[in-house]
């Protein structure tokens, strides 16, 4: 069987063609445009709804207002829009607002109003959990750890080998013994977690150390502008009288040795390239005597300090003090 022509010579359209598709997207559209007229004169859907006389009456008057704008509706089509009218067919009814689904959907419609802010809140919250990280924790974690490698490697190991070369260094085996019992200490305060301690030990033998491998010979300051000599009064001992010679350490190529000096008034201990160190009374006497005579002190070299050892023998008494300031 052939599909039926038209006069024109075209073929006639069907439902399922896209002709046919879109004729019955028309009669949609029209449809919804009945019942939005009708919506919009309540009062007359009111009236004319009531029985089938009326609703004959209504859609007849329908056709008169659409014939009015220049638009013909097929009574079937004024009749599906009065039917899905009575149903409500093309209705919106909004969703209950207590369901989540609800309160879902409306957040994903009005997410680039909030996303904005959210996104900007979640960005701030990661740049300070990255910055206090970054800047804070991982600082803090870095120094916890060099401190506890510290205390478990670095300084035991340097004590144990201080206390050899100690050891091997001194000429007396008193000087070993003690750096044994320093080693310990400091071992223990490692261990404990003590490290300004542990650190104090290390220090300790590593002054040591220097002072054994040190070799030097102690000469009296014979300078011009500066004193040879000195005494002064001692606050604890008002009545006593202190007596010193200013010194210094020339090494082996002549060259004056800063050293490591405990000063008696202050008990602090410095580094200082002079001193003067306590001696007897008489002692201070004669070098004056022998200063006075032609300017020059003969016996300039009043000690001497060999390697091996932790303090110089000296050629004259001393007391065993020594100060470190006196201007």
């Amino acid at each position: 069987m052939t599909d039926p022509i038209s006069q024109d010579g075209n073929h006639s359209s069907t439902d399922d063609s896209p002709i046919g598709g879109q004729s019955k997207l028309n009669d949609i559209m029209i449809a919804m445009d009945v019942v939005d007229t009708l919506r919009h004169d309540r009062k007359l859907v009111d009236r004319e709804l009531n029985d089938d006389v009326r609703r004959d009456d209504l859609i007849k008057r329908l056709r008169e207002i659409y014939h009015g704008q220049g638009i013909e509706v097929p009574d079937h089509i004024l009749e599906e829009g009065v039917k899905a009218l009575e149903e409500d067919r093309f209705v919106y009814t909004p969703p209950p607002e207590g369901r989540v689904s609800t309160r879902l959907a409306k957040l994903y419609v009005t997410r680039w109003s909030w996303g904005r802010y959210a996104i900007g809140i979640a960005a701030g919250l990661i740049a300070f959990f990255l910055a206090n990280y970054f800047f804070y924790e991982r600082p803090r974690a870095l120094e916890a750890e060099a401190v506890q490698r510290e205390l478990t490697v670095t300084l035991p190991k340097e004590l144990r080998s201080l206390a050899s070369a100690v050891a091997s260094e001194g000429a007396d085996q008193a000087v070993g013994a003690k750096a044994q019992q320093v080693t310990k200490a400091g071992l223990n305060a490692a261990k404990s977690g003590e490290l300004a301690t542990a650190r104090a030990s290390r220090d300790e033998l590593k002054t040591t150390l220097d002072q054994l491998r040190a070799s030097y010979s102690i000469r009296i300051v014979n300078r011009e502008g500066e004193v040879s000599g000195l005494w002064r009064i001692p606050q604890a001992n008002p009545d006593a009288y202190n007596f010193y010679l200013v010194v210094e350490a020339i090494g082996s190529d002549g060259k004056v040795m800063p050293r490591s000096v405990l000063n008696e008034e202050t008990g602090k201990r410095e580094t200082v390239t002079t001193w003067a160190q306590r001696v007897d009374r008489q002692v201070l006497v004669d070098v004056k005597a022998d200063k006075d005579d032609d300017g020059i002190i003969q016996n300039a070299t009043v000690g001497q300090k060999a390697r091996g050892q932790l303090e110089p023998t000296w050629t004259i008494p001393v007391a065993g003090g020594a100060i470190t300031r006196w201007k």
